[in-house]
């Protein structure tokens, strides 16, 4: 039986969730000495960004009932984390550009990312602290499991590197680590929070996981198909890096020795400009219907994400912003 909490408990639309958290995450006092310690750390965590995952964290919360102030603390940490992979990988990936700007190690250097990162990670638990005690000790479970599983997908996505074949199988599983735990992650902790029952924060990791992988495919689709609007970036740089996508890995399954060679090699090939390798490459992807099939796998996962909010045990109407949020986060209108 469904319970209906929507008098209860006035619900905060997508955009006033970001608001609140946005006005949190600005009264966050770190230290100002030592300076090279902690300035990457507010430069980083003000330096823009969707706010994914702590605005799923609090929209979560709220479904089931629970006070979005009560959840600020664990998704201020969801937050800090977060961009603490992303200072580490940009240092693995010697990466340059962070959302339009310097990265951390390119601005400080190596040494001051790493441990600028590592304060970061420690800083997440202190804000985990400070979550309902009655809730402390589930909370600290999912985070660390879920922190745990995002190191391991980072590694498979390393080793993915020095492989030469590498299944559409492997590349699911490290991308669900790597990118859709973590949001998964978020939205179990919010659901904790609101007092949700054992199945249903099981479910609503599961809508979480569902549609965090639907949400990287077609990220590895919009690299090659999209517009530089769409992506946010220069199209085709994975083609350009040679890396292991989804479109990458189905088209090797399916293509001749002749086509496997060229989707092996383009990359690399100093005779042709980059929109030629572009070019070549998307040609052998279309020869083998590679663009449909991720499209068939994206509407799958994000239809199946959508289904799973159907079966929670609360009222239908407190699930919608959980849809608007989903809507937004791939695009859609519906």
């Amino acid at each position: 039986m469904r319970v209906n909490l929507s008098e209860d408990c006035p619900m905060k639309n997508n955009e006033e969730i970001l608001t609140v958290f946005e006005n949190y995450l600005a009264q966050i006092q770190l230290p100002e000495e030592p300076q090279r310690l902690y300035e990457p750390i507010i430069y980083s965590m003000s330096g823009g960004g969707k706010r994914i995952r702590p605005a799923l964290l609090l929209l979560c919360c709220e479904a089931f009932g629970g006070e979005v102030h009560d959840a600020l603390p664990a998704a201020a940490a969801v937050e800090m984390f977060h961009n603490f992979t992303l200072l580490h990988d940009d240092i693995m990936d010697n990466a340059a550009v962070r959302r339009g700007k310097a990265s951390v190690p390119a601005r400080w250097g190596e040494n001051v990312a790493i441990l600028s990162g590592d304060a970061m990670m420690i800083y997440s638990y202190q804000l985990l602290r400070q979550v309902p005690e009655s809730k402390l000790a589930r909370i600290m479970e999912i985070f660390t499991s879920m922190a745990l599983q995002v190191c391991e997908g980072q590694q498979y996505d390393m080793d993915f590197e020095m492989r030469r074949k590498v299944s559409v199988v492997e590349y699911m599983n490290m991308i669900e680590l790597k990118t859709s735990v973590l949001l998964g992650g978020a939205a179990m902790i919010g659901a904790t929070l609101g007092e949700a029952s054992e199945e249903d924060c099981r479910k609503i990791y599961r809508y979480a996981l569902e549609l965090g992988l639907a949400f990287q495919l077609q990220d590895d689709l919009l690299d090659s198909y999209g517009t530089e609007e769409e992506l946010g970036k220069k199209i085709g740089g994975d083609i350009l890096e040679g890396k292991k996508t989804c479109l990458m890995l189905h088209a090797m399954s399916r293509a001749v020795e002749e086509d496997r060679e060229i989707l092996r090699n383009t990359y690399c090939d100093a005779t042709l400009a980059d929109d030629e390798k572009i070019a070549r490459v998307k040609a052998v992807y279309d020869r083998y219907d590679v663009p449909r099939t991720v499209n068939q796998q994206i509407s799958l996962r994000f239809e199946r994400a959508l289904s799973i909010l159907d079966t929670l045990d609360i009222a239908a109407e407190r699930t919608e912003h959980l849809r608007v949020f989903a809507r937004n986060l791939m695009g859609r209108k519906k």
